[in-house]
């Protein structure tokens, strides 16, 4: 089957959870989505059609996170400077993030990704649509789609930590293989390990519950994905609607 011809077996449709619960299994998240707005799924036209009931895709919109540092710079400050609860109300009247969206693993590669978001994004009656992901990095989806990307910005205590790895001898190409990593530390000198343990410890500072993690290769995982996991931002303005401010 050619790829216009599959394209063409397809619609959008309004969906519910149980569309995304069907396909949850395929995406890298494995939390549910919450404060869900909206969900659209990709469905055969005809109930005989090749899938029967089960979508081949699945988009779900939910309520924005009111703290995301890019939004600022992406808006060109419309969020900012105002008072906590008047900048919280209308970030949820004016913006919806794509939370999920995951295509069965037969269909990837044809475009369906982008035409799912392409086509629902007009449909969610709000001026801004926004998302955050690690994956549209290696496949740029979400920009076909016509979304605007914008690189995260590398926190001081992220280059501190790099530097302090490659200080004792464990250099940034190195930080994606966690395993290869936990060798490397568990063979360096004490003066090495000190200085190391010092740095991680000032790194998870701000971590939570994870500052106190003891060290070994669950630790080393959790501080390589930080490092190394930056989501991306993109952003959506709506042609026919304008940011309704106070």
């Amino acid at each position: 089957m050619s790829v216009c011809s599959l394209h063409k077996k397809l619609e959008i449709v309004e969906g519910e959870m149980a569309d995304y619960k069907a396909l949850a299994a395929y995406h890298y998240r494995e939390e549910m989505p919450v404060a869900v707005k909206a969900v659209f799924a990709l469905r055969s036209k005809t109930a005989r059609g090749m899938l029967g009931s089960r979508p081949a895709g699945v988009i779900v919109y939910c309520a924005p996170n009111p703290r995301v540092e890019l939004r600022t710079v992406a808006t060109d400050g419309a969020f900012a400077e105002l008072d906590k609860q008047t900048q919280l109300a209308l970030i949820n009247r004016n913006i919806r993030c794509i939370a999920r969206l995951i295509i069965e693993p037969r269909f990837r590669g044809i475009g369906l990704a982008t035409r799912l978001a392409r086509e629902t994004m007009t449909r969610i009656a709000v001026p801004i649509i926004e998302a955050l992901g690690v994956m549209p990095q290696a496949n740029p989806f979400l920009e076909r789609a016509g979304m605007q990307a914008f690189a995260p910005r590398t926190p001081l205590a992220h280059v501190e930590l790099v530097e302090a790895f490659s200080t004792v001898g464990i250099e940034a190409d190195r930080l994606i293989d966690p395993e290869a990593v936990q060798r490397t530390i568990d063979a360096l000198n004490w003066p090495a390990v000190d200085f190391l343990e010092m740095r991680i410890a000032q790194f998870l500072k701000s971590h939570g519950t994870r500052r106190t993690m003891p060290p070994g290769l669950e630790r080393t995982r959790y501080i390589l994905n930080k490092l190394t996991q930056r989501p991306t931002y993109y952003i959506w303005f709506h042609p026919d609607l304008e940011v309704t401010m106070p």
